[in-house]
């Protein structure tokens, strides 16, 4: 999944003739899925059409400060474009619109929306040989540079003139391509590794049966996409689930037992920076596993188990730089227990949550948490959606991390 993912992505387009890639420019971004909105100076419709952008785009194109077609003359708001915009990228961006910016003109609707932005500006020129070089231009990138802006580099090669040199806009894969890198270099977790246990285990009584739970793994898919959408390099050590994951930042590992998940965990949380382990992971297992399927005999049916590695309590005996984070799932004395497992585990952080709780626990999209960090502060937080807790966590982890 690209960092460009669930992004509002403001796409402004001059008048140059490189503006014929805005097509395929917009069809990436959809293709990376992030949502965009096309706004465009009056001249570069000369170039490309509105039609063909807002059918791909599946918005409308602005490209006046009211529709020149609607008798009512609804304005459209530059201002609410800039605000919308995560991102705006102007591309292809040519030397006249450039000194625009530059110099603060605002003549259209692209550059009075570049003016109200609070979002990251991206800037993609596109013109000939010689006025790429002219000591003007060069001005245009150093005002642009210095505001804050970034320049995607223009391309060598054949240009419209005839000419062979520097000025062919960038082309749209490498666009995207420097927007993604440029974006993941800049999260905070860029450069970690983070391990993360997701799901239920699985023990097995023979072939057939096995010793479970209801954990439907969300929480820790959740967790993994929060994290790698701040950089880091995520480990998912997932038992058996009908969860997805379409992150290209995590890599699954999937397990059954609790067994195969103590041996994962451990072989990655050496090159860990964070480890958080949500899953579900099973207390105890049958001391012997039938090779064959047990048939119904008598009317009742002993089995005897035997306790499984406690693979939190084995981290925490054994971690050095790594923060770890464990969560406690409990029905009562709920705070007691959480911070007792805290401390004999040591830990970094534990995240309770309570089967007591309405829409909280397995199986459900929704959860509700209590942070306990170890110097004992306790952070509670209302029901949210899963994701909106795993941001939640995930922030809390950073300003432990920065304290």
């Amino acid at each position: 999944m690209s960092i460009l993912k669930d992004k509002n992505i403001l796409l402004g387009i001059t008048a140059g003739i490189a503006a014929y890639k805005s097509a395929n420019l917009v069809r990436l971004f959809i293709k990376a899925g992030a949502n965009v909105k096309v706004v465009m100076t009056p001249a570069s419709k000369d170039f490309i059409t509105p039609l063909t952008l807002s059918t791909l785009s599946k918005n409308p194109v602005y490209s006046s400060f009211v529709d020149e077609e609607d008798e009512g003359q609804v304005w459209n708001n530059h201002v609410d474009l800039g605000l919308w915009a995560d991102y705006f990228v102007i591309a292809p961006a040519t030397a006249n619109t450039m000194a625009k910016m530059a110099n603060g003109v605002c003549d259209n609707i692209l550059l009075a929306t570049y003016l109200s932005a609070k979002c990251p500006v991206y800037f993609a020129p596109a013109m000939d040989l010689d006025m790429y070089k002219h000591e003007s231009t060069k001005t245009s990138f150093e005002k642009l540079t210095s505001y804050g802006n970034k320049m995607i580099p223009a391309g060598t090669g054949e240009l419209a003139s005839g000419l062979v040199g520097e000025g062919r806009m960038a082309e749209p894969d490498d666009i995207i391509d420097f927007i993604e890198k440029d974006i993941l270099n800049q999260l905070p977790l860029r450069g970690k590794k983070v391990l993360i246990t997701a799901g239920p285990t699985y023990e097995a009584l023979d072939p057939v049966r096995f010793i479970g739970n209801h954990s439907s793994g969300k929480m820790g898919f959740e967790i993994a996409n929060a994290a790698a959408n701040l950089g880091a390099e995520v480990i998912l050590v997932t038992g058996p689930t009908h969860q997805k994951n379409a992150h290209s930042l995590v890599k699954v590992v999937p397990v059954v037992s609790a067994e195969e998940m103590y041996n994962e965990v451990h072989k990655h949380f050496k090159n860990s920076d964070i480890a958080i382990l949500s899953a579900a992971v099973a207390d105890y297992r049958p001391k012997s596993v039938a090779d064959k399927k047990i048939k119904k005999k008598d009317s009742t049916f002993s089995v005897e188990l035997e306790k499984t590695k406690d693979i939190l309590k084995s981290l925490g005996e054994i971690k050095e730089h790594q923060f770890l984070v464990g969560f406690a799932l409990e029905t009562n004395n709920e705070l007691e227990y959480a911070k007792g497992k805290l401390k004999s585990k040591n830990l970094d952080l534990i995240v309770l949550n309570s089967l007591q709780d309405k829409g909280a626990g397995f199986g459900v999209s929704t959860n509700k948490v209590t942070f306990i960090t170890s110097s004992n502060d306790i952070i509670e937080h209302p029901l949210k959606s899963k994701a909106e807790v795993a941001n939640d966590l995930m922030n809390q982890i950073l300003k432990q991390l920065h304290a």
